[in-house]
């Protein structure tokens, strides 16, 4: 009679490779669209600018039903079906930048200056206070704006 062996099924293990972090700490995440590779963008933001990359994420998500998501440049990006991209952020050393594409048609405008007379931006420093409010008013009032990219 012949003896049976067990043979346990052993699924192949796969590394994950963790994203490397560019100068300033932005993490370098692959071009891709979707929610998976902004997720991918957010774990891989060092420290406390993990949680503000959630809470950005978060908060864009409930001020736009709908929005589209990708990974472009090493930066997440928001934006509308036909309208475009109306928002980015990306990681420095000292604070976490948030670009209105059509920023300076938002009201009232963002304190952040740009080169470009349409963009404005938002720093956000580790002690600096969140004002979801007044920043998912501006969200909400640039998705609604023709956007960079659309059509």
């Amino acid at each position: 009679m012949a003896k049976k062996t067990s043979v346990k099924s052993r699924k192949p293990t796969r590394k994950v490779a963790k994203p490397k972090l560019l100068a300033g700490g932005n993490p370098q995440v692959a071009k891709a669209d979707g929610d998976a590779p902004v997720q991918a963008y957010i774990a891989a933001m060092p420290g406390w600018k993990r949680d503000v990359g959630r809470r950005l994420d978060a908060l864009i998500v409930r001020a736009v039903p709908g929005v589209r998501k990708a990974v472009k440049w090493n930066s997440p990006f928001y934006g509308m079906e036909d309208r475009g991209w109306f928002l980015s952020f990306h990681c420095f050393a000292r604070y976490v930048k948030v670009a209105f594409f059509r920023g300076a048609s938002l009201s009232p405008v963002p304190p952040g200056e740009s080169k470009h007379k349409d963009v404005r931006y938002l720093d956000i420093h580790e002690a600096d206070p969140l004002d979801e409010t007044r920043l998912a008013s501006w969200v909400k009032q640039a998705s609604r704006l023709p956007g960079w990219g659309g059509a």
